[in-house]
């Protein structure tokens, strides 16, 4: 049996390491972590440093020390084990083929080197889920294997407070997007919740226990670890990103702001462009709900300006084409929204996105003939993600092709066609959930559905559509003026008021060019 204990890297040694690989500037903090081997002094030093670097999913810095442990003891067999989880990349997220085949030769040399404990073989082994037989066996299938295969870790080793922690996380992963129940994360919780606190400092519990609070009906649990993520972890820019993943649950955006310009800083110094990238996401989807449209502008102009980073790898390339999408979306600005070009990228599912904008902002512009072009190539994508035994993603663009459908039968004078596939299209989001990744849908299908109820005349259904909205996704500057204008034109004079009332209250600091911003404070000064 194995009882983690607590020790800190030291600043200096840290500083000095980072001085070598110039992989960032030096960091201050990183949290206390501390993972038992059988290496020698200075090797178990720098697995422990790679390990700080590694729960903050800062994979270049853990790999590099990684190496430095191998280096310092060629027979640290369990260093391969940290390189092959660095290369792995957010577990969330398929990691890059080139990746798999790099993580697998590593295992592989591990193995026939020989750890000196059964634990560290085991954990080797384990860890070997999720390589198997990647070239023939899609990511999701391998996900479920090394969560059995943590469980297992995790029941052999009790008092291995890493292998617990693992555990934890490996069920945030495997979780269904589908099982509102949330048992995956509800037990991965639990179980953090418990070592947190003994282990407050170290950096993977505040920061799986945010991604394992990371949906609507769980997000107010997150809100301590957010808090506290952050403040363990300083100089990392997930670190500082992380929190905004519980703020955006709970329509928090001047905080989600504050989190998102220091990880973009942090992420900028230290060459992490995808960190980079997401972070600014995060910051445009914030500065949206806020109207603040001009400061949502000039991140995405600068977002156009970040190179260096993997176009297989998720993060990046869905940033870069989900924000303009977003910033036509949100505005209602159609035109500009149909005439997104989609920018290259190897990702089906990235591609979707700016097709789906195209073809919902070509429908809404009165070009239903345009927007079937798009369409079409929504179900293409749809079937290359199916095909690539993609579920989630493929459901996803199967929804978006679902609401762009939904508003060529409305442009073509279909209405309770398309009142009724709007309908089918905002139940089956509200079956599943956003991804990891991104603070959110481009625009949810329940507002859209809204939006459509409103303006076919049906207030008093779009109302109730606003309001379901707003309580998946609080605090949606959209959802609070569709609402408000349903309230009005049902008759409810308290719920629009109060309504607008929360228009003008959320957009203080709007820049004055949306019109619902207008109209709410005109509204308000009738009264």
């Amino acid at each position: 049996m194995i009882r983690t204990r607590l020790t800190t890297i030291a600043v200096v040694a840290m500083a000095a390491a980072f001085a070598q690989s110039a992989l960032a500037a030096a960091p201050e903090a990183l949290g206390k972590v501390h993972f038992q081997t059988s290496c020698k002094p200075d090797a178990q030093q720098d697995f422990d440093q790679a390990m700080l670097y590694q729960h903050s999913f800062w994979y270049r810095a853990s790999q590099k020390s990684f190496e430095d442990a191998l280096k310092a003891d060629p027979e640290c067999a369990i260093a391969y084990w940290g390189i092959a989880l660095s290369l792995l990349y957010n577990p969330h997220v398929a990691p890059p083929v080139k990746n798999l085949a790099e993580g697998a030769a590593a295992l592989e040399k591990g193995k026939a080197l020989g750890a000196k404990t059964q634990r560290e073989r085991d954990y080797i082994d384990a860890l070997g889920a999720m390589y198997a037989d990647y070239d023939k066996v899609d990511h999701r299938t391998r996900v479920l294997a090394y969560l059995k295969a943590m469980e297992q870790l995790a029941q052999r080793y009790p008092d291995d407070d890493e292998a617990q922690i693992y555990y934890a996380l490996a069920l945030n992963v495997a979780a269904s997007p589908a099982d509102k129940t949330y048992t995956n994360q509800l037990k991965g919780a639990a179980i953090l919740e418990k070592i947190w606190t003994r282990q407050p400092e170290h950096p993977g519990i505040a920061h799986y226990l945010i991604h394992l609070y990371d949906t609507p009906a769980l997000a107010e649990k997150g809100l301590a670890a957010a808090r506290r993520y952050a403040k363990v972890a300083p100089a990392a820019a997930h670190a500082q990103h992380m929190p905004s993943h519980i703020f955006t649950r709970l329509g928090y955006w001047q905080e989600s702001i504050a989190s998102n310009i220091e990880s973009g800083r942090v992420a900028k110094e230290a060459g992490d462009f995808h960190d980079q990238l997401h972070s600014m996401d995060y910051l445009v989807y914030a500065y949206l709900q806020l109207g603040q449209d001009g400061k949502a502008k000039a991140v995405i102009d600068d977002m156009t300006k970040v190179t260096g980073f993997t176009e297989t790898f998720l993060p990046a390339p869905y940033a870069l084409a989900v924000s303009p999408a977003r910033y036509a979306m949100e505005r209602g600005d159609w035109k500009a929204a149909a005439e997104l070009q989609v920018r290259p990228s190897p990702l089906a599912n990235v591609q979707a996105i700016t097709y789906f904008a195209r073809a919902l902002g070509a429908a809404r512009s009165g070009n239903p003939e345009a927007a079937k072009i798009d369409i079409a190539k929504l179900a293409e994508l749809r079937d290359k993600l199916r095909d690539g035994k993609d579920g989630y993603w493929s459901e996803q663009v199967d929804i978006q092709r679902q609401v762009a459908t939904a508003w060529v039968l409305y442009a073509e004078g279909k209405r309770d066609d398309a009142l009724n596939a709007m309908s089918a299209a905002a139940d089956a989001e509200d079956k599943t959930e956003k991804h990891p990744v991104t603070p959110g849908v481009p625009r949810p299908a329940r507002e859209l559905y809204g939006v459509m109820l409103l303006d076919s005349g049906n207030a008093k259904e779009a109302l109730i559509a606003f309001e379901a909205t707003l309580k998946k996704e609080p605090n949606r500057l959209g959802a609070y003026a569709g609402a408000a204008t349903s309230a009005e034109k049902a008759g409810d004079k308290a719920k629009a008021r109060e309504y607008y009332e929360k228009i003008v209250a959320i957009a203080d600091g709007a820049d004055g060019s949306r019109t619902e911003i207008s109209d709410a404070r005109a509204y308000l000064n009738k009264l």
